[in-house]
Order: C-alpha cells, then sequence, then structure tokens
C-alpha cells in the first residue's frame, strides 16, 4: 500500500512541475543549496555521506573493492591537486574532456557535443560554480532521468592516482568541471564502474531529455546526410563509432588515426565545391583531444588547396585537437553507425532552431497483468500497454518524393544501469506499430491483435536501454505497443514520440466503472428446501458468520473436481459478509445468505467457462477477461494489483482468491458510490472515516 502511495503522490508532484529542468527532483533528497549553506556557516568542506570517498564507489567487479586496480588510489579535492583550480574557465569547450581509465568514451563523446550548445549545457552544469566565491567542498549537476530531470549534489573529492585524476580530466589539469559532471553521473548510477561501456545515445538522452536514433551506416538511407544536416540546424547532439570484431580491436588504431571501439562526436555537416562538383564533408572529434584521422580533407591534406578560400578559412582547423574533416562517403566506409539526439522544444528557446514537437508517456510491465511480450505470443501480446497517435499533417519539407508524417518512436527501459550491481541486465525490448483508425479509446483485446498486421515496428528487439526507431506515414491514427521480447518480465519504462508537427498522443485504457447487476431477493423468493437447509446451517441466532460461513462453503468446495482450492480462507468469507452485511452485525440472515449463494453459483460458472485450458485454476491472463465478464471495468493498473494481490508465484488463481476479488472489488465500488452522494466521481473522507473504510 506504501508503494502505491508514493506512487501517487510521485504523480501528484510530477502535476505542479515538479522534475522539469527549472524544478529538477533533489536526488536523494538532497538540496544543494541547504547543504552548502550549512558548510559555509560550519566552516567545513562538504562530505557526500550519499556518495563515500570509499572502494564502493569505484565499481564492483573490475574497480571492485578486492581488485588490484584499486590499490593506490586516493580520494583528493582540486585544491589538493593544483594551486589554482578552476570549475570553468574562458567557456567549456570540447578539449576539457580527455578521458582517463575508464571505459567511458561514450559517455565524454557525449559530454563533448554537449559544449557546442552553451544553453543546453547550462541545464546540466548550473552556472555560479566555483573554487573561489562561497567554495565549501559542494557542486551539483541535472539529469535527465526517464521522463524527468534530477539534481545531483557531489563533494569534490575525485579518484586520483600518483597525484593526477584517474578518470576524465581536462588537457591542462586545472579545469574541474567534466571530471565533477562524471562523478555526479557515476553517483546517479550507483558507482563509476556502472559507466564503464555504453552507447552515446544513452549520455545524450540524460544531459538533454531528448531522443536518440541510431543509423547504421552499411546500409544508410539516401536522405541520410539531410538528416545530419537538419539534426544540426535542431541543435541536435550527434555521435559516431567504429564497430569492433574482437576484444583486442578494441581502441586499436587504423593506419589512418581512427580508433576502433570508440565513440566521436560529429560536430559539423558541410558541402564544398571540388574539382567541379559539390562534395559533402563531415567533422569529427575524438574525445582523447588528440589522434586525428590522417587520410583525406584531414588537417594537412592537400584536398584543402583545391577549394575556394572562403571555404578554405570557414572550414579549416590546423591544431592537434582531436577534431578532423573527412569526405562522408569515406564517413560511410570508415564507420559504422552514427547517433543522433534530438532535443526537445524547452532545451531550445533560441528561434534559429527548429523544433520537434514532443509527446511522452510513463508506464510499466508487470508479470502477469501487463507484462505481454512480443508478438510471437499471442495469448498475451495484447495485455501490454497501449497508446496511441494521431497524425494529422504532412511534413512541409519531405525528403525527395517521401510525403507522409515524419515521427520518431523511442521506448527507454529505466533505472537498468543502476541495477547492474544486483546482477541484473537490460531486458530485450522493441515495439509494433498498427494502424487503429476507427478504434474506440479502450484497450484493445487479443481479437484485434489477430485480424490486423503490423504497420511498423521497432528495427530490432534488443537489449539495449533504448529503441529507438524513425517513420513516415501517412496521416492517420495509429497504435504503438511496447513489450518485452518474452513475456512476465517486470520492468518500467518511457514511450516518447518526436513528430515534426503537433500530434495528440494517448495511453489506451479501459475506464474504471462497474456493471455488476444488483440480485434482488425478497424473502417471499426463497423455496422451502433452501430456507430448510438455511435452518440448519445458521443455529439458535438464525444468522451465519464468517466462520460459519467458512464451515458451510469448505464442506461444499471441495468436493467439486472442475476447480483446484484448498478450501476458502477467513478473509475471503469475511469479505463476502462485509459485502452484504445491511444491518452491521457481521452476521447474513436468510435473504442476504440466499444473494450469496446465488453469486457464488454464478462466480462458480464463470470460472469453469474461462478457465480455457481446463486447469481448474485461472490463469493471470484469464483473470483478466472474467473481472470483465463479472461486470468489472479496470484499467492497467488495477489489473496489476489484482494479480500482485490475488495470485499465487505461478500466476495462478484458486477459486477462494478468485471469489475473494470479485467480492472485494464490488464492496470497493459500493463502498464508493454510497459515499460519492453528488455523483461527482470525488468524495471527501476524514482520517478515522478513511481507516474505518480501509479495515472494512
Amino acid at each position: 500500500m506504501s508503494g502505491i502511495a508514493s506512487k501517487l503522490q510521485h504523480d501528484r508532484l510530477k502535476a505542479q512541475g515538479i522534475g522539469s529542468n527549472a524544478q529538477a527532483v533533489k536526488y536523494l533528497g538532497q538540496d544543494f543549496e541547504a547543504l552548502k549553506r550549512n558548510c559555509l556557516e560550519c566552516g567545513q568542506l562538504f562530505k557526500d555521506d550519499c556518495f563515500e570517498a570509499l572502494p564502493s564507489s569505484l565499481g564492483f567487479k573490475d574497480l571492485g573493492p578486492n581488485s588490484y586496480k584499486v590499490r593506490g588510489i586516493t580520494w583528493q579535492r582540486p585544491t589538493e591537486l593544483c594551486s589554482n583550480p578552476l570549475f570553468i574557465h574562458d567557456g567549456a569547450s570540447r578539449t576539457d574532456i580527455c578521458q582517463g581509465a575508464l571505459g567511458d568514451c561514450w559517455l565524454l563523446a557525449a559530454i563533448a557535443s554537449l559544449t557546442l550548445n552553451k544553453q543546453v549545457l547550462a541545464r546540466v552544469v548550473p552556472p555560479g560554480q566555483s573554487f573561489e566565491e562561497d567554495y565549501a567542498g559542494i557542486f551539483h549537476f541535472q539529469f535527465w532521468q526517464f521522463g524527468e530531470w534530477v539534481d545531483v549534489v557531489v563533494d569534490d573529492r575525485l579518484p586520483t592516482k600518483d597525484g593526477e585524476l584517474l578518470f576524465v580530466h581536462s588537457a591542462e589539469g586545472s579545469e574541474f568541471w567534466s571530471a565533477l559532471l562524471e562523478k555526479a553521473y557515476a553517483k546517479l548510477n550507483g558507482c563509476y564502474e556502472a559507466l564503464s561501456g555504453g552507447s552515446t545515445t544513452e549520455g545524450f538522452e540524460d544531459f538533454t531529455g531528448g531522443i536518440a536514433e541510431t543509423h547504421e551506416l552499411r546500409k544508410a538511407g539516401p536522405h541520410l546526410f539531410k538528416i545530419i544536416q537538419k539534426a544540426l540546424s535542431r541543435g541536435s547532439l550527434l555521435g559516431c563509432s567504429i564497430d569492433i570484431t574482437s576484444s583486442a580491436d578494441s581502441e586499436a588504431i587504423t593506419s589512418q588515426k581512427l580508433v576502433k571501439g570508440h565513440a566521436y562526436s560529429v560536430t559539423g555537416a558541410e558541402q564544398v565545391e571540388y574539382e567541379g562538383q559539390m562534395l559533402k564533408l563531415i567533422r569529427i572529434r575524438n574525445p582523447w583531444g588528440q589522434v586525428e584521422w590522417t587520410g583525406a580533407w584531414s588537417d594537412g591534406s592537400a584536398e584543402w588547396r583545391y577549394i575556394s578560400d572562403e571555404d578554405r578559412d570557414r572550414l579549416r582547423n590546423r591544431s592537434e585537437d582531436g577534431e578532423f574533416w573527412m569526405a562522408f562517403s569515406e564517413f560511410l566506409r570508415q564507420y559504422s553507425r552514427v547517433e543522433i539526439c534530438n532535443l526537445t522544444p524547452d532545451a531550445l528557446t533560441d528561434d534559429e532552431y527548429q523544433k520537434w514537437a514532443l509527446s511522452k508517456f510513463e508506464g510499466n510491465w508487470r508479470r502477469g497483468s501487463t507484462a505481454g511480450g512480443c508478438q510471437n505470443y499471442r495469448n498475451t501480446f495484447w495485455t501490454n500497454p497501449q497508446f496511441v497517435i494521431k497524425l494529422d499533417e504532412e511534413d512541409d519539407d519531405p525528403d525527395d518524393d517521401e510525403f507522409g508524417c515524419t515521427f520518431l518512436v523511442g521506448l527507454i527501459q529505466k533505472n537498468r544501469r543502476r541495477m547492474r550491481k544486483m546482477g541484473e541486465d537490460m531486458h530485450t525490448i522493441g515495439f509494433a506499430i498498427y494502424e487503429a483508425s476507427g478504434q474506440r479509446n479502450i484497450h484493445l483485446n487479443r481479437n484485434f491483435f489477430l485480424r490486423h498486421a503490423t504497420k511498423a515496428r521497432s528495427e530490432t528487439f534488443i537489449n539495449l536501454r533504448e529503441v529507438c526507431n524513425r517513420f513516415c506515414l501517412p496521416p492517420g491514427e495509429y497504435l504503438i505497443v511496447p513489450s518485452t521480447f518474452e513475456p512476465h518480465k517486470n520492468g518500467d519504462f518511457c514511450v516518447r514520440v518526436f513528430s515534426e508537427k503537433q500530434a495528440d498522443f494517448q495511453e489506451l485504457d479501459d475506464p474504471v466503472e462497474s456493471h455488476v447487476e444488483e440480485i434482488e431477493i425478497t424473502e417471499d423468493d426463497v423455496d422451502d428446501r433452501f430456507r430448510s437447509l438455511f435452518g440448519q446451517l445458521a443455529g439458535h441466532d438464525c444468522e451465519i458468520s464468517a466462520f460459519e460461513l467458512r464451515r458451510i462453503l469448505n464442506r461444499v468446495v471441495p468436493r467439486r473436481d472442475d476447480i483446484k482450492t484448498n478450501g476458502f480462507g477467513l478473509e475471503t468469507c469475511r469479505n463476502m459478509v462485509n459485502l452484504l452485511d445491511k444491518d452491521g452485525s457481521g452476521k447474513l440472515g436468510l435473504v442476504e445468505f440466499k444473494i450469496l449463494w446465488t453469486k457464488i453459483e454464478k462466480y462458480l460458472n464463470l470460472y469453469r467457462d474461462k478457465d480455457v485450458d481446463k486447469s481448474g485454476c485461472m490463469s493471470s491472463t484469464e483473470m483478466r477477461a472474467v473481472v470483465e465478464e463479472a461486470g468489472f471495468s479496470l484499467n492497467n493498473a488495477l489489473h496489476q494489483i489484482v494479480v500482485a494481490r490475488y495470485s499465487d508465484p505461478n500466476l495462478t488463481i484458486d477459486f477462494d482468491n478468485f471469489v475473494g476479488c470479485l467480492i472485494r472489488l464490488e464492496t470497493l465500488f459500493n463502498t464508493f458510490k454510497t459515499l460519492d452522494k453528488d455523483g461527482s466521481g470525488e468524495i471527501e473522507l476524514t482520517f478515522l472515516e478513511w481507516l474505518n473504510v480501509t479495515l472494512l
């Protein structure tokens, strides 16, 4: 119950704007301003007890407490490493980021791209921080995490070896914003080692809140150069890399000084006139800050002599800063993929940038209720969360003859990197898209998916943090179904759609309603045989308590061979009495017992009819259909609660829990309806009234 309350509170705060970049969530409840003020008042430098200067903050395996790699590592503040440390000197630039002993070049490539957009950088690295005015050994950074921004506080004790920073550092060694940013990101993900290995797109998204797409260059589409140019004009962040064929290839340097298995930033795309034709060039940066391409269009190559002085002055750069140009055709041959992070509209206040329209929803997969797996699993696929997008307007500037509505769909799974410490890894995820014109605004059932083929889908199901693809479809309504590959995998996700034009986007979910028919029976309707039976069962007080009801039902139910049950529990029997007890005696009279008996017979018929495999038990998927047949319409969140509350570890529901669930639902709906006197859909309870209702 407390978990549900926490989620409701989280949703309410979100509705108030908490979680935006302007009102970031305080990570682990740490308030930067309050902590800094306290340190200044006490005259002490901040020590972060939530991410301590201990081996556990370094890692869990290769950098774990018992690893030889952590020997000799000490934690030192920048004031101990140099005489005049600077947070940022003369603006943050790409040369401030040099890789250390951690395999997080993917992250550094993302940070390097971040420096190209000062407005976006200021969202991640709040201005006004320094080692001079009001220095207290505390800094903070803001990251996007699955739909909301979080503010992460760190102290400035950094891991060092032999007096040098162990991980990311600036070229000249006296600038520390990038090292502290890396530390804050390590804290957010559990430790430094959790950052080892990843995709540049992950860093892109966490620094911007944008949506990242990947283009495999061996099968690059004809519009890729235009997509790259368009992305740069939208302020997007771009990265690229070269695949490795073996572990020996990792960070191996080719004869023309390209590094395999290494993340680069893409910083420009231009066309120049060369030998009478327009030639496409692309600019790339190595986050090492050195080791540059030596082939055609490199800093010292002859090709620069044969273009106009204007183009040469505009593009050429002779410094050894890790940045270089190459022909786009050569880029397609040498590199394996390019990754583009498209920014959200709120990240771009400058009118010079074109902006995407953004739609997003958070959701979850829960074993037995909303984790239906991919289309291969036809009996459960329909139970996955469903979203519909309405595309009305075609693009203004279609690529060649590709008319339609361009949009990106990104499915991101939450918190999986942080769970690596616990031995968890990424789920294999993907999504399918169906044409959904004319469908009602309800969760679509199995029959829809048996009759309709997909209109589009994610390129693959893969165990990455995010799956993202670009589509161009005719105007219309489309259903997006995100899923794990296999069913019954618990996970939280965020699905986002970036569209060139404004689009309506909403979750398809059933309304929460009850259509249970009230059983109307008077004393005259009770036949003599039932009246006589009741007299024998009820005893001298002519009423049946929960204890007596349990004894009665457990004489009858175990005799049946078409249902599996260990008999009725006392809690279910109490719920049945509570539903029908009109006078508050805690017991059932003749008419009340007759109504209950009629309900149980109805439930028994339902149970047998919907037990498709005749197992004698109700599977969680069958239960979803039965709840509807019984007269209840529940949304995904409530179906999850039903499974969590009433199923066993094998996701089956026996007859006792089946009846208990339906009785409890009817009681809750009836109670709310009684209290909702004006039919507004809202009730107000005092604390005591709340306890009375929930303890019922």
